[in-house]
């Protein structure tokens, strides 16, 4: 199922916009690639042939992906190694190791020698690429060569990430270096006071430790998450509360109520869906501006190690400043 959703996720891709697709190939094989993979078409004008001079030629080099998928990292070498065969006369060749975490670094250099010694067996013109990617990666490549006005496939890609939340497919191990970015017009100053932000529990998203508050073209507020819960409030005098990061305290459920009121200032109705709530300790003001024209749509997941340049993600309060010098499309 894993595997099948993934490849309808990319398939959809493909049917909505090849070059787009390509794009997707080429970021995830690039950081493991010793060669320039372009799986895309070419337009060549005045090719040579041996006994002639052609005035134009398109094509497409070829290339295989061999796909395999695991539900924890119970990858072996010995099964690489057989699944190896699969690769013939293609000039490109990518092998795609896939699961909720990366592979362990010993399973990495079993797989690595199994990988030299099918190519030297075989003579292959180009080294086999070995993409170790996982579901949450995946999700990040294909966020990056969408754009705002691409309705359609943020969709899709919504359904595979709640599919992917539902199933345990996408881990916590690197939730510290990412900031999901919310739209909070009407209920920011409440979000910001209270310092929480709820959204419908069937919405999934990958996990991640900062949440942003987006608001007249920029991320006005950032915080730390501190705890997650949802609350089912459909019977107001029997509230079901499950708690998915941090504690269940009687002032957040005081918070979750007057969540639950002030919305309907707004026309929303928070008991009508269980909602999810985060709650942070303190959301800081800061200005990371948005620079193309179109307004996000939905929510959007950044790596703060890819915007600010560094290894290491500050406190809040510091992230705050770091984000007002950054922009973002």
């Amino acid at each position: 199922m894993a595997t099948a959703n993934t490849m309808l996720l990319l398939s959809r891709l493909y049917q909505y916009s090849p070059d787009k697709f390509y794009l997707f190939l080429q970021s995830i094989c690039a950081p493991n690639a010793v060669w320039d993979f372009n799986p895309s078409l070419s337009f060549n004008l005045q090719e040579n042939t041996p006994k002639s001079r052609l005035d134009a030629v398109i094509v497409q080099q070829s290339f295989k992906v061999a796909v395999e998928t695991k539900l924890s990292d119970w990858f072996h070498a010995d099964q690489i190694q057989n699944h190896l065969e699969v690769f013939g006369e293609e000039r490109y060749k990518v092998l795609m190791t896939l699961a909720p975490v990366h592979m362990a670094s010993d399973k990495m250099k079993a797989v690595a020698r199994a990988i030299a010694a099918h190519q030297e067996k075989n003579g292959y013109e180009l080294p086999i690429i070995h993409v170790n990617i996982t579901f949450g990666e995946i999700v990040s490549a294909y966020q990056d060569v969408l754009d705002d006005r691409d309705y359609e496939m943020l969709d899709i890609l919504e359904d595979y990430l709640e599919y992917c939340y539902h199933d345990r497919l996408m881990t916590g191990v690197d939730s510290w270096k990412f900031m999901r970015v919310q739209l909070a017009g009407a209920t920011f100053d409440f979000n910001v006071e209270h310092g929480v932000y709820y959204d419908g529990v069937h919405r999934g998203f990958r996990p991640h430790d900062y949440l942003g508050l987006y608001k007249n073209k920029s991320v006005r507020a950032v915080g730390e998450i501190a705890a997650i819960i949802v609350a089912d409030a459909s019977k107001p005098d029997n509230v079901k509360y499950t708690v998915e990061k941090g504690e269940l305290t009687g002032e957040r459920k005081e918070l979750i109520t007057r969540a639950i009121d002030d919305a309907k200032r707004y026309g929303y109705d928070l008991r009508k869906d269980p909602q999810r709530y985060f709650f942070v300790d303190e959301f800081y003001e800061t200005d990371f501006q948005k620079k193309s024209k179109y307004p996000p749509r939905g929510s959007r997941v950044f790596d703060l190690t890819e915007v600010l340049g560094r290894q290491d993600v500050p406190n809040a309060q510091q992230l705050a400043d770091l984000l007002r010098q950054k922009t973002w499309e």
